[in-house]
């Protein structure tokens, strides 16, 4: 099964659906890409600009046949020149800069690209078929869940291609920081009736809750009256002087139209049971080396835990965070080295396949009772309803339920047991967004040491006090929130990238030499060829006048940019101004007498369809003005 792809050809009969649309879409899961490598998988994304490639290389053959016709010679040329006139516009010299630039930012390393689709296992497998949508650029991209199979790094990338995606983009996803980063307006499906929020998830949660509020609000007052009416007829229904009355209520009942309002919520709040305190020192490692065949995972590993750290474990997927997580609980032993325990540890470790260790004999509800404090068994019930077990679902066995369901029904355990230490793989895998903020806000006020793994963004930076990287055979701490630590990483890479420019101009006693022959890039951008003899130092003063030159064109460059800024800023609001014009236009044109009188609506036509060419004008204006300032 490939990602689904809809063109202009297909269904162009559909009411509404615009010519030139494209369409493409990617499931939760169930895609497989076989028989080509990945590089090849990725890059069938332009079949069509290859295929324009392969015909250039024909006529580049046929052209050096000597025996062709001068005649057919000149067609030729000018086919040729045709197709790369079209090769050219439509960047076909860049497809493997394109197809890398995906491919790294979704996960697959350089490495990788000649390895057969065959190998992949399914989360890789949604990798790629997502690389090759995005590749596709289709007008219309459909995603259902597109961050369950992605690393934060490859969610972050994600993030940022989504939000500068030049067409539309409607998602499905249980990611709120995603969503706050991408979305520019949620709609709600909810009593089969799908409404509209423009802004961000978190906008919306407001909106949404202060318009369930007053829908429930006109809800109980339109009751109240239903009551109060009944109650008169039922009071004066055999009244002959009130029988008029009567009959005028009964009707007015009958064209009443209930106001449907989905239940309130019960909002929960959990406290983990009480547990005492563990020693200051919870889990150490040293010097811990892990590794599964001739694949080393760790080589000199070390982490030191104290008493009320919360530690969030980051890296790329099969840099080692679960084996780090299997050693930390115990489940596993470094190959080498030492793991040590703290005084009074009572640990919970919540694995990735914790949902599998369920026993299937037991129900939803004895599945909670079986090792609960006795004073938490009155919660039972109200910690099931907030993981969407209510009613008759908590007789269920455990055996029936879905994969979901069993995740949702072992985080649900997890809080029941006392522990002053938890350990937590990918805990929020299948919880969807009310289920999630019920755990996060447990996890918020637990008061013993949290050290979890979570590819949701918004989980770990509600949460996380301390980041430990993963990667090349090493864990690195880094103190602060998750912002902090890609803020303090982007300024390493910035330095070392910084060290390695200056180390190519040093000598091996460290000292400034001068290079006989190199190039650099002046703030300017221009590449600049500098010649010297290598037993001279560099002219101070000539230095001197440098740097000045220097100066006077970033600050050339900044009064550029700033023009440049401000000539977006007016597009913008001219943009604005013609698209409020539109949208009034629109609401006369939407009247139902409107078409009635041609020669009177012709004018308004006319005016509209030239107001959406001069924003279509306007808007390509200001594409280009964004992108010289990006630059």
């Amino acid at each position: 099964m490939r990602p689904q792809w809809r063109g202009q050809d297909d269904n162009a009969e559909d009411a509404g659906k615009p010519n030139a649309l494209t369409v493409g879409y990617l499931p939760q899961d169930g895609l497989a890409q076989t028989g080509r490598t990945i590089l090849e998988e990725a890059g069938s994304a332009f079949d069509r600009l290859l295929a324009v490639k392969a015909e250039m290389h024909q006529i580049e053959e046929r052209l050096a046949d000597t025996s062709v016709p001068q005649d057919d010679h000149n067609t030729l040329l000018e086919r040729y020149s045709a197709l790369q006139d079209r090769f050219r516009i439509e960047e076909g010299y860049s497809i493997d800069l394109k197809v890398a630039t995906v491919l790294r930012g979704l996960g697959f390393n350089d490495a990788q690209f000649s390895q057969a689709t065959d190998s992949l296992s399914g989360g890789w497998q949604m990798r790629l078929a997502l690389a090759k949508l995005l590749l596709g650029r289709p007008t219309l991209l459909l995603l259902d869940e597109p961050t369950n199979h992605l690393d934060l790094e490859a969610r972050n990338w994600l993030e940022e291609y989504l939000a500068d995606y030049p067409h539309a983009v409607i998602l499905v996803s249980h990611d709120r920081f995603f969503l706050d980063s991408v979305v520019t307006r949620i709609t709600d499906l909810n009593l089969r009736v799908l409404t509209d929020y423009p802004g961000t998830y978190t906008h919306y949660i407001a909106e949404r809750d202060a318009r369930m509020e007053q829908l429930r609000k006109s809800k109980r007052e339109q009751e109240e009256q239903v009551a109060r009416v009944k109650m008169f007829i039922d009071r004066f229904r055999y009244q002959a002087t009130k029988a008029a009355q009567v009959q005028s209520r009964i009707k007015m009942l009958e064209k009443v139209v209930p106001i449907e309002a989905p239940p309130e919520r019960k909002r929960i709040h959990f406290s983990f049971p009480a547990c005492a305190k563990s020693g200051r020192t919870v889990i150490e490692l040293h010097d811990a080396r892990k590794a599964y065949g001739a694949t080393e995972v760790f080589r000199r590993a070390n982490l030191h835990i104290e008493r009320g750290d919360r530690l969030a474990l980051v890296g790329p997927n099969g840099a080692g965070k679960s084996t780090m997580m299997r050693m930390l609980s115990g489940v596993e032993a470094p190959d080498r080295g030492a793991r040590r325990e703290g005084h009074q540890v009572v640990m919970q470790y919540f694995a990735q396949d914790e949902a599998n260790r369920l026993d299937p004999k037991l129900t939803v509800y004895e599945t909670l009772a079986a090792g609960s404090p006795h004073d938490m068994v009155p919660a039972i019930r109200n910690i099931l309803g907030g993981f969407l077990f209510s009613g008759d679902d908590v007789y269920k066995k455990a055996v029936v339920l879905s994969g979901g369901e069993r995740t949702r029904l072992a985080v649900a355990r997890m809080l029941l047991r006392p522990s002053n230490t938890l350990l937590l793989d990918e805990p929020t895998n299948h919880l969807d967004l009310d289920s999630k903020d019920i755990l996060l806000e447990a996890l918020e006020d637990f008061g013993g040491t949290l050290i979890f793994v979570s590819h949701d963004r918004y989980f770990v930076e509600k949460l996380a006090t301390k980041i430990v990287e993963i990667g090349r055979g090493d864990a690195q701490v880094f103190p602060g929130t998750y912002t902090e630590f890609l803020w303090s990483k982007e300024q390493r890479e910035r330095g070392a990238r910084g060290a390695t420019g200056a180390g190519g101009a040093r000598g091996a006693g460290g000292a400034p030499e001068v290079a006989s022959r190199f190039s650099r890039t002046s703030a300017g951008g221009e590449t600049v060829r500098l010649k010297a003899d290598t037993t001279k130092q560099i002219n101070p003063a000539a230095a001197h006048e440098a740097r000045k030159r220097e100066r006077a064109q970033e600050k050339k460059r900044t009064l550029q940019s700033q023009k440049l800024q401000t000539q977006v800023a007016e597009l913008e609001a001219r943009i604005a101004e013609r698209e409020q014009a539109i949208r009034d236009l629109e609401a006369a044109m939407a009247e139902p007498r409107f078409y009635e009188d041609r020669t009177q609506a012709q004018p308004m036509i006319d005016r509209h369809q030239a107001l959406m060419w001069e924003v279509g004008d306007l808007m390509h204006r200001w594409e280009e003005l964004v992108r010289k300032v990006e630059t």
